[in-house]
């Protein structure tokens, strides 16, 4: 009993969670789409008025009505993450480290290493590593980049001479790859690579370093408050 009661608990606790993530998200997207309501109502509504008529007209409307309010359902959820996902990248368009916040959404069987170059305008350059191999991802100035992003392939050529390595440089003009398509034009890239291969490049190009791995430590003692970075090392 105590058992099904804690996970009774669980449950309710996760569903409780779900739900307020939900009306966040709605609550941001409502601000750069004031009428994203609306549409998604509007599309349950529609979907499900459509299947409820089919349904008198074939004189099974309870049978009808059921599938239709469960597409509709789903067709109000697809439509409202659609409209939160374009929404999400209009706010952090123009932002630094927009595309390494993309980058983590990217899915599975990618590993992605954030600001593993930078110049002093701050320009950067994440990284990353999948079966279509390494894929150097630079948002700055495109004039700038274009050499951050030369020195970094030369860095990575005595380490990864067997993987293809593909660059993007995020923005709107001739060339580039706007950030809410950065994602996709990943994915779209030719798999060449094997697991195991993946996992050799990953490990060559953290022996390797990166910007936060090789940054170095102040002497002395550690300032109240201050955190290594990720995969840093005293020394």
């Amino acid at each position: 009993m105590a058992r099904k009661a804690k996970s009774e608990g669980a449950d309710s606790a996760e569903n409780a969670g779900r739900l307020k993530q939900i009306a966040l998200t709605y609550k941001m997207t409502r601000r750069s789409d004031p009428k994203v309501g609306l549409v998604v109502a509007g599309v349950g509504i529609v979907t499900f008025g459509v299947f409820l008529a089919i349904g008198f007209l074939i004189g099974h409307p309870i049978y009808a009505g059921i599938l239709g309010f469960v597409l509709a359902f789903l067709a109000m959820a697809i439509i409202f993450g659609r409209r939160a996902e374009r929404a999400a990248f209009g706010q952090m368009e123009g932002q630094p480290g927009a595309a390494a916040a993309v980058l983590d959404r990217v899915g599975r069987g990618w590993t992605t290493t954030p600001a593993v170059a930078m110049n002093r305008s701050q320009d950067v350059i994440h990284r990353a590593v999948g079966k279509a191999g390494i894929v150097l991802v630079a948002e700055g100035n495109p004039n700038r980049v274009k050499s951050l992003l030369a020195a970094e392939k030369k860095r990575m050529a005595r380490i990864v001479v067997d993987v293809p390595v593909h660059d993007i440089i995020v923005g709107d003009g001739e060339g580039q790859v706007p950030l809410k398509k950065v994602r996709t034009t990943m994915l779209k890239l030719p798999r060449v690579l094997t697991g195991p291969q993946v996992t050799s490049a990953n490990d060559r190009l953290r022996a390797m370093g990166d910007l936060m791995s090789n940054m170095p430590l102040p002497k002395g003692p550690m300032p109240k408050g201050m955190r290594m970075p990720r995969g840093g090392k005293m020394r």
